[in-house]
């Protein structure tokens, strides 16, 4: 039975791969160890909390006697770190905290895994270490040009993983992904929070004039890819994960609400009170990317990868999600 040690476990894109694991293999054991911050929901993976291959442990990737400990008991073939401190707008607030668990946090995994047969090491890390581009796309060669603290803190641990590959032969994989969205991911990031300003009828702020371009994949076929590189990767490289889908921050805005407002209508459900009038255009993100692009096509040609999701289906799925959890809630 192969052991995965996940961390960040209760995170929206590490909750939902420890359902995609479950779903792919019943036959495998699953360590998640979540120090549950603001942005850690345990509630996220009710379905399997008592699955007798399943063990949570709450505690710090920073606490290196815990995390020794752990590694001697449950003795993992992989590794893969979801644990990070990820909120842009924190970070520009206070970057301490992502130079922790981000870089601090990392080295401690790293050298947990040192010397106890790791079959593969997954950092997953970030379109947002390349830093910001007009035109064109990043590959895995790209310089890492990061622009704020967050990005820096990712791109940090990024190279340290690269050198504990180069340094100690750890067997290690970076994954850099782009914007993610779906199902029970926290109300900070921008689908989440329009969806839920729109169901409140309350303002939906908009940095500058909102031209920055974002690319979307929905989180389930994040979760394929990187599935895809724990079987077929190839030790100490970098793949892109995207899903050709850019969009300027203003015109995935207006999607969501008049898909949502579509979307209560069609269910029956009161739609009043939501339009484009919600948007407010607020002073701009201190250092805000214009654009990021990733290329996969060395994942897409290399290890057989594709998207699975259509954008406008996966954003229904979102959307139908997160109504229904206001009305469980009411």
């Amino acid at each position: 039975m192969d052991r995965y040690l996940i961390t960040g476990g209760a995170g929206f894109i590490g909750s939902n791969f420890i359902k995609y694991l479950f779903g792919k293999n019943k036959d495998i054991r699953i360590i998640n160890i979540d120090k549950l911050t603001y942005a850690g929901n345990l509630q996220n993976l009710k379905e399997i909390e008592n699955n007798y291959n399943y063990t949570f442990i709450q505690e710090d990737i920073c606490n290196r006697k815990s995390l020794e400990d752990i590694f001697n008991l449950y003795r993992p073939d992989y590794i893969i770190n979801f644990a990070a401190e990820s909120h842009v707008d924190r970070s520009i607030e206070s970057s301490e905290e992502f130079i922790k668990t981000n870089v601090l946090g990392t080295q401690v995994l790293l050298e947990c895994s040192l010397d106890r047969n790791i079959k593969m090491f997954i950092q997953i890390s970030t379109d947002e270490v390349y830093g910001s581009t007009e035109t064109g796309l990043f590959t895995e060669i790209s310089p890492l040009r990061p622009n704020n603290p967050y990005a820096a803190s990712k791109a940090s641990a990024d190279l340290l993983v690269g050198s504990f590959y180069n340094t100690y032969g750890l067997p290690v994989i970076i994954t850099r992904c782009s914007n993610n969205y779906g199902p029970c991911q926290h109300n900070e990031k921008l689908i989440p929070k329009v969806i839920n300003n729109s169901l409140d009828r309350r303002k939906i702020p908009v940095y500058g004039r909102g031209t920055n371009v974002r690319d979307w994949i929905y989180v389930m076929d994040h979760c394929h890819a990187i599935n895809t590189v724990l079987d077929r990767g190839v030790i100490g490289e970098v793949y892109n994960i995207s899903s050709n889908n850019e969009k300027r921050n203003i015109d995935i805005i207006k999607i969501i609400i008049n898909k949502t407002k579509e979307i209560l209508q069609t269910r029956g459900l009161d739609s009043k009170g939501i339009s484009e009038d919600l948007i407010e255009f607020v002073a701009d993100r201190k250092g805000h990317d214009k654009r990021y692009g990733l290329d996969s096509t060395k994942l897409i040609k290399t290890l057989g990868w594709n998207t699975i999701t259509q954008f406008e289906s996966g954003l229904e799925k979102t959307i139908n999600w997160y109504i229904d959890k206001k009305l469980i809630l009411k």
